[in-house]
């Protein structure tokens, strides 16, 4: 089984990625949330969390 990061997209809800992910023959294993920072005057500034979910294919997908 093959582990993959696929990120929720930009104005997509958490909710809507799981089904999205879901209904195209992923199982979610795990979650993580990454910071994303942009550059202001040479400082970084917290911009958005990129949420990400840790899927496998489904067996009977492959």
């Amino acid at each position: 089984m093959k582990k993959q990061w696929l990120a929720v997209e930009a104005g997509e809800t958490i909710g809507e990625a799981y089904e999205r992910l879901q209904n195209s023959g992923f199982q979610i294993v795990g979650r993580r949330e990454v910071p994303v920072f942009e550059e202001v005057d040479g400082q970084p500034v917290p911009l958005r969390q990129q949420i990400e979910f840790c899927v496998i294919r489904l067996k009977d997908e492959q």
